[in-house]
Order: structure tokens, then sequence, then C-alpha cells
């Protein structure tokens, strides 16, 4: 892992030199060639490489060099300027070592010593509301004293100092002889999920029983200075864009850099998708599938599959799960592999998903990944805080499914379970659709559809399953709950008026025991076709050919294997027969339209 984040940051140009690190400078105290002071110059967005002293500088006396915080710097209070007096002597005091090679470094000195200018320079940075955890700098003549090479020079000599002292060890990243470091510099980018705002140590031994040989710290693990700024510039990097899941990091990387246009594991976790898609369900989408449009029109893949060169393909991706812990990094989930493997298995993991929205017009768009989890935690109606809970439900059932979904492999079984008990909650609490009509959750279907693809797998010799309802498929419980969607759509013509509708009272029981409630489910239906119009040949014959795809045989208790079973069949025989209705109101009208053309040429 280490090895492969360090040959990332070398191949990304991203290896700072050793003792150098990168940070936004929020402002620039700039003094002329003469030391007055001229005002405070905003800084840029990007961050920029400062010098760098690592953990030595979050305690004792001594602080960063050249680059530190407003409150260290200028305090903005007399309980700031106490906290932080000895620091800020330091600071004075490396600035006049510094001055032997850079002159123009005693004129940031002696601006920081004296009362008035230190006065003037307080007030523009209150002015412009820069607090003490800003970090600040100097500009001399226009020029940032980050960027004199005579103050470069100086402090490759100076950091010297901070370089470990004893005996050497191969380095675990590069193999060669190092003095190995002490403690290493801090992991930025983990605040969001349990970490520190001032970073987390990657390489701890901070406990007896988890070191050996005599060795203390991080001499534990031996890496080099010059290797592990490799890897905490890859993290870094890497951190900033990665998403998160189930409270943790989502990091992936490839051995050879790929567009992010073609990023595979990107797409599936919902790069471009708008965040507000999170929390809704896409069931209206159009005809077209932009999942299955790219699958089809990717060069990248058909080259992959075929042989044929496209461009540079990586040959690994890497990936993985990180979260904080007490100021530590915790590798939640590591795993690397193929890429041409993982991009067959995400192609497969999409397939797996296509499924016909509710209204049958089309197929299910793309989500978020951690949109789709959102299905596998106990539903509530109100959950102002649902990613929190995903963080503490869903952490240790998360990296099962990524690893199923980058390798092609089953997913865990706790996904039916899961997403059965979202929909039993929603199918008997949830909101009426259109027409009354109640429509199971499709991202929750999805998962059921996804989970039976890859056991099919296992069964037969190829798919029975579809995006749309398939009426030969050869699992009971599938056309079982087929036809509990029909006996249902039959009653709400019938009775639009009726409070509790057939499956508000039946759908729970169905589900687990068919074979107790379908033939009640088929007397009332007989009771509910007499009363319609027009639409009675339409429904007793989808009804009576869905019984017959039982078989003759109706299950008496359905496993949850067969109840995901049911409840996909129920989805997709809704969403034929939405469809239908459709077909039919859009033919009426046309007919209208016809009839009513034709009286006004005939008048």
């Amino acid at each position: 892992m280490l090895r492969a984040l360090y040959d990332y940051a070398v191949g990304e140009d991203l290896v700072l030199p050793a003792g150098y690190g990168k940070k936004i400078i929020r402002a620039y105290v700039s003094l002329g060639a003469d030391g007055r002071f001229l005002g405070v110059i905003p800084g840029e967005a990007e961050k920029v490489p400062c010098p760098d002293i690592g953990s030595i500088a979050n305690s004792g006396d001594k602080c960063n060099v050249l680059a530190e915080k407003r409150s260290i710097l200028f305090p903005g209070d007399e309980k700031q300027k106490n906290q932080y007096a000895k620091k800020r002597a330091y600071f004075c005091e490396t600035l006049s070592q510094a001055a032997v090679e850079e002159p123009r470094l005693a004129l940031c000195r002696k601006a920081m010593e004296d009362t008035e200018t230190c006065a003037a320079i307080s007030a523009e940075l209150d002015r412009m509301k820069l607090d003490g955890a800003k970090v600040l700098s100097f500009q001399v003549s226009g020029q940032s004293i980050l960027e004199m090479p005579a103050v470069q020079n100086w402090w490759e000599q100076f950091r010297q100092q901070f370089r470990p002292k004893g005996r050497q060890s191969l380095c675990l990243i590069t193999g060669q002889p190092t003095v190995p470091m002490a403690t290493v510099p801090p992991i930025s980018g983990l605040s969001v999920v349990g970490g520190h705002a001032r970073g987390d140590a990657l390489i701890c031994f901070d406990k007896d029983a988890f070191q050996s040989y005599g060795l203390k710290q991080a001499v534990n693990a031996p890496v080099s200075e010059e290797a592990f700024a490799g890897v905490k510039a890859a993290l870094d990097a890497l951190l900033a864009d990665a998403p998160v899941l189930s409270g943790m990091k989502f990091v992936h990387w490839y051995d050879k850099p790929l567009p992010k246009a073609e990023d595979e594991v990107a797409f599936v976790l919902g790069a471009g998708i708008p965040d507000e898609d999170d929390d809704s369900e896409e069931d209206e989408a159009p005809a077209v599938n932009e999942a299955q449009v790219r699958l089809a029109a990717d060069e990248l893949v058909r080259g992959v599959e075929t042989g044929k060169p496209v461009h540079s393909l990586p040959n690994y991706y890497y990936i993985l799960l990180l979260s904080g812990v007490n100021g530590r990094v915790m590798v939640r989930s590591y795993q690397q592999g193929n890429y041409s493997e993982l991009t067959q298995a995400l192609q497969q993991w999409e397939r797996d998903l296509a499924l016909t929205n509710s209204a049958g017009t089309g197929l299910m768009k793309p989500a978020k990944l951690r949109a789709r989890l959102i299905r596998l935690m106990p539903r509530q109606n109100s959950d102002k805080n649902v990613f929190e809970r995903m963080a503490k439900e869903l952490s240790g059932l998360t990296p099962p499914i990524l690893n199923a979904i980058m390798t092609g492999a089953q997913l865990p079984d706790a996904v039916v379970s899961r997403a059965l008990g979202y929909l039993r909650s929603q199918m008997m609490g949830g909101q009426e659709e259109d027409q009354g009509r109640k429509v199971p959750d499709p991202w929750a279907v999805q998962w059921l559809k996804a989970w039976l693809c890859r056991q099919e797998r296992k069964k037969y010799e190829k798919e029975e399953l579809s995006v749309d309802y398939n009426p030969k498929h050869p699992e009971a419980a599938y056309h079982c709950g087929a036809l509990v969607a029909v006996y249902g759509a039959i009653q709400r013509l019938a009775m639009p008026e009726v409070n509790a509708s057939l499956i508000d009272r039946y759908y729970a029981s169905a589900i687990q025991t068919p074979a107790l409630v379908l033939g009640q489910l088929s007397r009332l239906s007989n009771y509910h076709v007499s009363k319609l119009e027009g639409l009675r040949t339409y429904f007793t014959d989808l009804r009576d050919q869905t019984a017959s795809a039982i078989g003759d045989t109706i299950p008496t208790v359905l496993a949850p294997e067969q109840q995901a079973y049911f409840a996909l069949g129920y989805y997709q025989m809704g969403a034929k027969l939405k469809k239908d209705w459709l077909a039919r109101k859009a033919a009426a009208e046309k007919n209208k339209e016809k009839d009513s053309k034709t009286e006004e040429e005939g008048f």
C-alpha cells in the first residue's frame, strides 16, 4: 500500500522536497525595501510549499518557520500573546539565522518586534477578518520569502537538526537503507470522518504492546523522510476529492493516469450526479438510460475486451477506505487488482442494477452509491442525520459491498434482509403515488435485483431476470408478487375511494406466506373485476396468465431469497401496469384528437 501511494505521488509529480509541506497562505504581510509596512495582501486559494518541521511544531516551544498561524505571529489578544510567546520568539530567532543568507529577512523580524508596526498589521488583519488559525507569511519588495532561493538554501541546512539520528534500517517503502523517522507528519483530509483538524498519524506505535525489539514509535515500521513525504503528498491529494461512504473516505487511484471521464470507479460511485438526488427516487427516467448508452459507447472498455489499443491503460487499481480515530488513520479496507477485471466487474454491476422505472417508460437513472446505501438502513420519515446514522450502522457492511462490486463477487446476504426491511416499512407506512398506487422504493428494489442476479448466475446457465417483468421466469415467488400487484390494480380501479387498500392490508403477509393470502385475494378480485368496464378482459387475461406462471403449487412460506423475488415481481408488474395504462391513455387522447379533427373537417 505504501509503495503504491509513493509510486502514485512520483507519477503525478506530487512529491515535495523533504522538509516541505503544502499549506494555504491566507495573507502576506507586505514590506518595502526599507522595511516599511505596506499592507496585507490576500493569499491564493491554492496550497504552496512551505517549510515544515512536522509534529515537533505541535508541542514544545518550537513552531514552523517562514509561514505560521496568525495567533503566533501577530496575536489578537493578550491570552494568545502569552500562550504563544515562546513560539513567536523561536520564529523571530530563526528569521535572524536565515537573515545571514538572505538579509531581507531581517526586515521581517524588525517588523515583528516593532510595537507600532505590529499594531498596524494586527488592525489590518482584523479588518480582513483573519482569525488566529489562518496561516501568514511575508513579502519583501513584492517577493514572497518562501520563494527566495537563498532562503530555500538556508532551510535545507537548517532542517538537518530535525532529521532522525540513529542506526539505519531498510525503508519499508523504497527498500533503501535509511535512518527511520521517529514520528511521521500527519495526514490531512480525514476531519469529516472522525479525524483531527490538524491531521492524523498513519504510522504510530505509542503502546509497549505494539513495539518490538526495543524500538520506539514509528521506528517499528521504518520509513525514510523522503519516501514518506511522497506517501503523505499522495494521500493528501487523493483525500481532497475522495467521497464519503458510511463514515469512511473512499480513496482510489490507478498505476497509470486515467482521465476522469473514463474513471470506472468514479462513475459507479456517482461522480457527476447532483447531491440533491441523494434522497429522491428517480422513477420517471427517460426512455434512454445514460449508463447503458455509456456502456455501449465506451471505447475504453471495448479496447480492454478486444485487445485493440485505445490509449495507454492502467494495469492495476487501488482502493482504500480510511477514517480517523483518536488522531490516527484507520485503514478500514485495502484492495488492489487488475484493471481489466475491474472494468468487467463494474460493467456487470451496472447490468445487475438495470431496472425499469416505476412508470415503465425507461430505465432507472444512475444514482450515487451513498444514496443507495440509505436503502439498507431502517426507514425513517424524517431523518436529518441520515449520513451520521450510515457511518454507525453500515461501517461494517460497506467494505464487503464495495468488494463485491469491484470484483463481481456475491453481495452480502445482509443486503437482502436490510433492503426487504426498508421496503416493508415503506409499503406499510409510505405515501401513495398517483391513482392511489403504492410503489416500492426503486433503489431498494435495485439492491434485491443485483443480489438475485448474482445468485442466478450460480443456479442457471443464463440470467433469467430482466429489466422488465419476465412472464417466463422459473421462480414461483416472483410471479406471486406480480399477481398481488395485479390484484391491487384491479381493486384500485374498482374501488378508488377505499380507505385501506388491498396492498395496505395484505402485502406484508403475502410476501411471507403467499399460500395463505392469494386464495382470499383471488375471491376478492372476482368481485372487483365485475365492476370494471372496458378493462375487464385485459385484467382477467393478465391475472390468469400470471397465476398460471406460478405453477401447480403456491409457496407456503417464503425465505428471504424468495421474498426478494416477490418484491421484484411486484415492482416490475406494477411498472408494466402503469406503462399499459399510459399507453391506453395516449391512444385514447390520440383517437379523441383524430375524431375532433374529423368533425372539424366535416363541418
